[in-house]
């Protein structure tokens, strides 16, 4: 990204006008005393390929040499002398303490270096990466290089796991490559490798041998790690990456020791929220990615933590000077102009065990008791497929026993995973469900793993209970989560203090999703929105998250029409799409 400010002479003025999206930043400018001091300066941030067509008034020499440089060809080799024509200005990025800046050769190498990436991994990597994440990418290179590990913090939508791809396959031929990650996302990084990397093989591994080698990335959860950990530390990996890896914040549990005994020659971490509590959460991923630098969690709690704790802001600036150069989080703001408005984010979650034995049981009864024909097979398969769904909500739904939520459904724990993180980042939230009991159980469990009173806004409501919610949510205090009905709300509402939407469970109609999704993006809305679908892997919600994609052109495309769609197959074919695929 590239900033355009103004300077006057004896100060920055406001940024230009019609270029890119206005954000403050902190940039290194002459003081009146003739030195240089870091201040806040409202800047236009633009791409490379706008940058090289801008045209503003009265153009600054910085911003001509860089546009010189970039027309010609950004991926050229920089040479010393294109350095030395850059004039301060144009590099004027201070450190994370503030005493010092980005020099030009830096910033011509990492131009270069990003340009780089991005060509080298668009014939191996089937994704087309925007600017930030090839520089993601090519900043886990370097920093891995230098560091032997890191971690990326990028706020939760930028695209963490397409880079962490983009890096695994940078690192294919250098040997067996290892994913951990929650349970519930263990066949989404095994689904998001094959889509994204299918030069590389994907194993998923719950325990037994370890069969890798070069090319090979072994996906497992943290249970796994934390049960059969010995067998991965047996062996050497070129790669270890740990996804929400807030999960290893506390280095005394057994999962985390487990963790820090796997012996590989770069150790990355993937976390939203690297600080959840306290700072001492930080010590354990840096002591994770780079025992070199963070050994001694006593020394880092008497630098930094018993200071910041105090109020020294000069222990705080310590702390980012520190970090920085292992540490990369980037938030949406501050790479706006490389968004779109809307981002989609689709997410697949493993069923528990409990979720796979009472879905296979449902569906052996509704084989048994036959599914019939005419308008009988219609509402027969209706009613299976409705249990089957409920199972993958939640299995409670269907056995009755909802006196413990937690640690029984992959997509209530990966929600609750997304709404951690939205709670930690201060980003209200949108979640949508087609079931009055669902989002009943969303609202319990919201209340009891936060805290957090959220509105449920449902058909049963009166117009004035819908209008105080709507008020309620969109008031600068309201509440940070919303559980919302897709039918009731699917149309109509204005929604804008919220940009995060979560669609909780998947139906046939993608029109009806996108109008749901809509609440947010709308005139008023100034983020870009992020819109995450979770679909519940080996069972029939792939089929219907397939359909979408087949279908999401055809606005007019009913929900009955996915039912008959299915009551149309003869019995075999019908089996066929509601069983388990055990094999993925």
């Amino acid at each position: 990204m590239f900033a355009l400010w103004n300077w006057h002479g004896h100060g920055t003025g406001p940024a230009p006008r019609g270029e890119g999206d206005r954000e403050t930043l902190a940039l290194a400018v002459p003081a009146t005393d003739g030195s240089i001091e870091v201040a806040d300066v409202d800047a236009a941030l633009v791409d490379l390929p706008t940058f090289a067509e801008s045209t503003v008034e009265h153009p600054g020499e910085s911003l001509l040499t860089w546009q010189r440089l970039v027309r010609a060809d950004p991926a050229a080799q920089p040479a010393e002398a294109d350095a030395d024509g850059l004039p301060i200005a144009a590099h004027a990025v201070p450190d994370a303490s503030g005493t010092a800046i980005v020099s030009a050769r830096r910033a011509l190498r990492v131009l270069h270096d990003t340009e780089v990436v991005a060509a080298e991994l668009r014939a191996t990597l089937k994704a087309r990466l925007r600017p930030y994440q090839a520089r993601g990418i090519g900043w886990l290179r370097e920093t891995v290089d230098a560091h032997g590990g890191a971690v990326l913090a990028d706020e939760m939508g930028l695209g963490k796991t397409v880079q962490t791809i983009g890096f695994l396959l940078d690192r294919a031929e250098a040997g067996a490559q290892l994913v951990v990650c929650p349970t519930s996302l263990v066949g989404n990084w095994a689904h998001e490798i094959g889509r994204f990397a299918p030069g590389l093989r994907v194993v998923v591994w719950r325990g037994g041998d370890v069969d890798a080698d070069a090319a090979t990335v072994v996906v497992t959860g943290y249970p796994a790690l934390r049960l059969h950990g010995r067998q991965l530390a047996q062996r050497s990996w070129a790669t270890a990456v740990f996804d929400e890896a807030q999960a290893l914040k506390n280095p005394r549990t057994q999962v985390a020791k487990a963790a820090r005994a796997i012996d590989a020659a770069a150790t990355v971490a993937l976390t939203g929220t690297p600080v959840e509590n306290h700072l001492d959460e930080l010590w354990a991923l840096l002591h994770l990615v780079t025992p070199r630098l963070f050994g001694h969690r006593t020394q880092f709690r008497r630098r930094f933590v018993r200071p910041i704790h105090e109020g020294s802001a000069a222990a705080a600036a310590r702390l980012r000077d520190a970090i920085e150069p292992v540490v990369l989080a980037r938030t949406k703001s501050q790479v706006a102009a490389a968004l779109p408005a809307k981002i989609h984010s689709d997410l697949l979650c493993d069923l528990t065990t409990e979720q796979e034995r009472l879905y296979d049981q449902l569906l052996e009864r509704a084989v048994d008791d036959g599914f019939g024909a005419g308008i009988e097979r219609h509402g027969r398969v209706l009613a299976a497929l409705t249990a089957l769904r409920q199972v993958c909500n939640h299995p409670g739904l269907i056995s009755g026993d909802l006196d413990e939520l937690s640690g029984r459904s992959g997509k209530l724990d990966l929600c609750t995973d997304i709404i951690a993180t939205n709670l930690e980042t201060s980003s209200p939230t949108l979640v949508f469900t087609q079931y009055r009991q669902t989002g009943e159980l969303l609202v319990r469990h919201f209340a009891e793993q936060f805290g957090v009173t959220a509105p449920f806004f449902h058909g049963g409501l009166t117009q004035t209970e819908r209008a105080a919610i709507v008020t309620r949510f969109q008031a600068q205090d309201g509440p940070p989560v919303l559980v919302l009905s897709l039918r009731a709300a699917g149309t109509g509402l204005t929604l804008t203090r919220a940009a995060d939407v979560v669609h909780f469970d998947r139906w046939w109609n993608p029109a009806v999703e996108a109008q749901a999704s809509d609440r947010v993006h709308r005139i008023g809305q100034t983020r870009t929105v992020t819109v995450t679908t979770l679909t519940s892997t080996t069972t029939v919600e792939e089929h219907i998250a397939a359909m979408h994609h087949r279908k999401a052109a055809l606005r007019d495309l009913g929900d009955a029409a996915g039912i008959a769609a299915l009551a149309a197959l003869d019995d075999d074919q019908l089996i066929e799409v509601l069983r388990r695929k055990r094999e993925s």
